[in-house]
């Protein structure tokens, strides 16, 4: 479905971070956000987009694969028609949050009221600390101050066991999560899983690589697992509802807000909860996703506390909570 015409700009903005960050197989040190611009009738729409860097999503990608559908983005589509037009992944992100945000300022509403969504709150987030040596990795947690809830990268070594009972000697009562990316062999995680129900972890997040969720079957495991990198878009929750506890939705993997809302009804629907997550990104990145934050019962939008600048208004961090004014993103009026 076509509508009136639109202008569009893309860029590319690259974003310092404060200190490389390592997880498993990767060191990050900047962000390079791919930036959409849509302007119509006086009123402009952003949306920005990290791309999903195990899939060679990266900038250039991004934009080359907007500007072969310009003509169609241009002519005025909707989301829904951008949903069958572009593949899941960070350029249809960016166009798709670039919509909602120029629908909400010619509506003069708010992108919460036009997905239909309470009044959004601050929420609660978790707070990353990358994979390092176990002392290293207590002290990051200590900088998180106020923090109520932590995550860890963990990379399948040995040394994971340290790295989680380090933190949690330092931090005795936040809620604790792990991130294997993918890393964790059967045996590995066999191996940590006492220390990590000794810990009190409450989440393990992708602990295999995609593809090896079998390695999953006959596992007694009573911490809640959730699918990441093994959940792309909605369409593979289904055959994940057997083996996961929760499915952490990303506006880059999936491809928007759009797709994200029905994730999580479809997840909801397969009795899963859902999390929200972020790749690294600015206050443009987490405010559509903190909408989705909305329904989820774990948020991890953490994203631009890594960065050495945010955007102005920026991504609010209080007492262990996310939030972002609507002037960021997705505010009514123009």
């Amino acid at each position: 479905m076509k509508g009136p015409s639109t202008r569009l700009d893309v860029s590319v903005e690259r974003w310092p971070l404060k200190v490389p960050f390592h997880i498993t197989g990767h060191t990050f040190v900047a962000l390079e956000a791919a930036i959409v611009q849509l302007e119509r009738d006086g009123a402009v729409g952003r949306g920005e987009a990290a791309g999903v860097y195990y899939r060679k999503d990266d900038a250039p990608h991004m934009l080359a694969l907007v500007e072969s559908h310009r003509s169609s983005i241009e002519a005025g589509i909707d989301r829904e028609t951008l949903r069958r037009l572009m593949p899941p992944g960070g350029a249809r992100n960016a166009v798709d949050c670039a919509m909602w945000d120029l629908e909400a300022r010619l509506a003069g509403k708010p992108a919460w009221e036009l997905a239909g969504l309470k009044r959004p709150e601050p929420l609660v987030t978790t707070f990353t600390v990358g994979a390092n040596p176990p002392e290293r990795m207590a002290e990051a947690a200590l900088a998180y101050h106020g923090a109520r809830a932590i995550k860890l990268k963990l990379t399948g070594e040995a040394m994971d066991a340290q790295r989680v009972r380090a933190v949690r000697e330092v931090l005795p009562d936040v809620w604790l999560g792990v991130d294997a990316n993918q890393g964790f062999s059967r045996a590995a995680l066999e191996a940590l899983l006492p220390v990590l129900i000794s810990s009190n972890v409450q989440l393990i997040e992708q602990p295999f690589p995609v593809g090896r969720e079998a390695d999953l079957d006959g596992l007694e495991c009573p911490i809640a697992l959730a699918a990441d990198e093994s959940a792309q878009d909605s369409t593979d929750i289904p055959a994940l509802a057997d083996r996961f506890d929760v499915i952490n939705i990303k506006l880059d993997k999936c491809g928007g807000l759009t797709e994200a809302l029905t994730m999580a009804d479809v997840a909801r629907h397969h009795g899963l909860d859902v999390m929200v997550g972020n790749m690294t990104g600015t206050a443009l990145s987490t405010a559509p996703a903190l909408l989705v934050g909305q329904l989820c019962k774990i948020v991890d939008l953490d994203g631009p506390s890594f960065l050495r600048n945010d955007r102005t208004p920026g991504t609010v961090y209080a007492n262990g909570t996310v939030w972002c004014d609507d002037a960021v993103w997705g505010g009514a009026g123009t």
